[in-house]
């Protein structure tokens, strides 16, 4: 498949134990739990409905992702015998998924304002960034634990540390995944080096942005939505 400019295929991040929910992900994976009456997994793929080429990684009760996304055109890639973190469950993915850049977006939060994945589109510039990264404000941030992530720079440049929150939705250039020699390894491995070389970009997500990454996420994430 050739390299593209654009991105036309998205990574939708499933795999992981979701051990901060508890209990209510000993039997099942946490982008199967509902939130306002829809899975967290197809609040993702909604946002994502626009993209050619769908690809959700599976670890955690992989049988039942599958399950769930039988008869779709999503395609899963699943990681065995171990989870392969961000940046290896990408590389591992990218046959699926193709060359050039692609969506990332994480399957534990909702939002509430325009779509995500077209906001990076429409600020995509390849020949001055590797990675564009949607960010909020912590104020706009439902249910967060701590404090922020990274500061955004008057040229949209990233910097850690910082007061604004990475939303687990971006644009990423995967050509340098190969040079990795872990096999599981988190995406950061690749942030740090496009942050030394200022080809690390941010942009500030207009709207609500919920983490549901733990229990008292749910009804917060709920109340987002319904105001």
């Amino acid at each position: 498949m050739p390299n593209r400019v654009t991105p036309d295929a998205v990574m939708l991040f499933a795999a992981g134990f979701g051990t901060r929910m508890g209990t209510l992900t000993r039997e099942r994976p946490k982008p199967l739990i509902p939130v306002a009456g829809r899975a967290l997994l197809d609040h993702a793929l909604a946002l994502a409905a626009h993209v050619p080429t769908r690809v959700v990684n599976a670890h955690y009760h992989a049988d039942q992702i599958a399950a769930h996304l039988g008869g779709t055109d999503v395609d899963v890639s699943i990681e065995a015998p171990q989870i392969l973190d961000t940046g290896g469950g990408l590389r591992h993915a990218l046959p699926r998924l193709g060359g050039g850049p692609v969506y990332t977006l994480n399957t534990d939060a909702v939002w509430r304002g325009p779509n995500p994945l077209k906001l990076l589109e429409a600020a995509w510039a390849p020949e001055r960034m590797d990675a564009l990264m949607l960010c909020v404000p912590l104020e706009r941030a439902v249910g967060r634990h701590g404090g922020g992530d990274f500061t955004l720079g008057p040229e949209g440049d990233l910097t850690r540390p910082g007061p604004i929150v990475y939303t687990g939705a971006q644009i990423i250039k995967t050509d340098t995944l190969a040079q990795v020699c872990e096999t599981a390894f988190s995406l950061t491995v690749l942030w740090a080096e496009m942050a030394r070389t200022q080809r690390l970009k941010g942009l500030a997500y207009p709207g609500h942005w919920a983490d549901v990454g733990h229990p008292e996420g749910i009804k917060q994430a709920e109340a987002m939505l319904d105001g």
